[in-house]
């Protein structure tokens, strides 16, 4: 078995060589990805496929040895190759529908103007005065369905009109947004990351979603309006001019039908879990309600529930044909593939490193250090979030790479280290990152400007987010 500090710094080589494909040869993630499994593979070589299971250990051990020294880089290469499409269709085969299925919904609310819906209702409830309070609540709904990106294009005429009307500093109230809609992204199912990180850990997906509204809400709120008051003291920018509304003439769906659609996944989730939560005396395990709860709070089938809602509430209420509805679907699916290819080359590269003995050392590595799971898995997922720029490729990576540590510790708590990777992946975004110059460009902003409040913002969120989710975690245990 090759020695763990080699395997330490093996690892760290392949992302140093993930890192430079992604930001200095522009190579996309999903190749850069490949290209670091093979640079594991072949450094590392697989000493754990050498000798059946049912061996000794001993012979286990003294096989393993034998056959990594043995192994051609021919051979290596092809092992890596064969194990990283191996993890790619483990990861995909659990979250590709989920993932897809949230890309149809939140192109539904896009199509249907459900968005600009909610920002009228929510306007009107909240008034001029607590105007703060509306941007944080439309970027928590829309948030919920919508990935960041499509959330803050979809919010931006909204946040533009709302800082003219009520002559508010436009930052003090973009920041709200940005960072409301990052923690919904980065913590919150039915998004990638945190999909993978469940499925991959074992998690609980109601949980998840219950304890990420306890994480993520005031981890958003410290990095949003507070901090937005300390920094349009020193950043101001001006709203950027909106472009005319082309379809302002289209009808739009009702309030109560727009949310309904919005709110239905994410109620039957967490139904699931709270019946899970009902003592076995009151409710036997085998129980009807039980079962009933479980296959509603399924995650494929509460988004398909909700996607059959919006293309019905679009062909009622937009005046769509069931053919345009239907459209609208395909396209999704045809925004997300590199997504989808990403989110795949994450979790093959998570198996490359398991196989080869890189996740044991790593694990190994925290027991030595002493350090804490939920403050391990943050700080694997900030490294790589920092130096690849991806909030998706940091979290699936880590998310591989935890698991032999909570295999090896029942007493972790799953769903928590779910969200301390989650804000881990969130941390310090800059220019290496897509979403930083999004932001920049959405928001008419200079490098500088953007460097002052997104990149503070995304540091808060994962630093803030880190402090919560232990604090969270210690009352737990109590």
């Amino acid at each position: 078995m090759p020695d763990p500090t080699f395997l330490l710094f093996l690892a760290l080589g392949a992302i140093a060589v993930l890192v430079l494909l992604v930001t200095w040869r522009k190579v996309n993630a999903f190749l850069a990805l490949m290209v670091a499994a093979l640079v594991v593979g072949v450094g590392a070589g697989f000493p754990v496929a050498a000798t059946p299971s049912a061996a000794p250990p001993a012979a286990r051990a003294a096989g393993a040895a034998a056959a990594a020294a043995g192994q051609s880089l021919y051979e290596r290469a092809g092992m890596a190759l064969k194990f990283f499409q191996d993890g790619m269709g483990a990861t995909l085969g659990g979250i590709a529908a989920v993932i897809a299925l949230g890309a149809m919904l939140g192109k539904l609310l896009a199509e249907s103007g459900g968005a600009k819906v909610l920002a009228v209702r929510f306007s009107a409830f909240f008034g001029p005065q607590r105007v703060g309070w509306c941007i944080a609540a439309l970027a928590v709904a829309v948030g919920l369905v919508t990935w960041f990106a499509v959330g803050l294009l979809l919010l931006l005429p909204v946040l533009i009109t709302l800082s003219k009307e009520t002559k508010r500093p436009f930052l003090l109230l973009a920041i709200p947004l940005l960072s409301f809609l990052s923690v919904m992204h980065g913590l919150m199912p039915p998004h990638p990351g945190p999909v993978v990180a469940i499925s991959a850990l074992g998690a609980n997906t109601g949980a998840v979603l219950g304890y990420g509204f306890l994480v993520g809400l005031p981890t958003a709120a410290i990095a949003g309006p507070i901090f937005a008051r300390w920094v349009t003291r020193y950043v101001s920018a001006a709203a950027p001019e909106l472009a005319p509304d082309q379809n302002a003439d289209r009808p739009t769906p009702g309030f109560g039908v727009t949310m309904f659609t919005i709110t239905l996944p994410v109620a039957l989730m967490l139904l699931a879990t709270a019946v899970e939560l009902v003592p076995a005396a009151n409710l036997a395990a085998g129980h009807a309600v039980r079962k009933l709860a479980k296959f509603l709070g399924d995650p494929v089938f509460a988004l398909t529930a909700a996607v059959f809602v919006g293309v019905f509430m679009l062909q009622r209420s937009c005046k769509f044909t069931r053919k345009q509805a239907w459209a609208f679907t395909e396209q999704s699916i045809a925004g997300i593939g590199m997504t989808l290819l990403v989110v795949g080359g994450g979790g093959g590269f998570a198996r490359v490193l398991k196989e080869s003995g890189v996740s044991n050392a790593m694990g190994h590595l925290a027991g030595t250090l002493h350090l804490p799971p939920l403050i391990y898995g943050w700080m694997v997922a900030a490294f790589i979030r920092v130096a690849t720029g991806s909030a998706t490729v940091a979290i699936t990576t880590a998310a591989g790479i935890l698991v032999p540590l909570v295999a090896g510790d029942p007493t972790i708590h799953k769903e928590m280290l779910v969200l301390s990777i989650g804000c881990g992946s969130l941390f310090l975004s800059h220019l290496n990152d897509g979403g930083f110059w999004i932001v920049k460009e959405s928001l008419g902003l200079t490098v500088g400007q953007t460097l002052r409040t997104w990149t503070i913002t995304e540091t808060l969120v994962g630093i803030c987010g880190l402090g919560v989710v232990l604090v969270v975690d210690f009352l737990l245990r109590l």
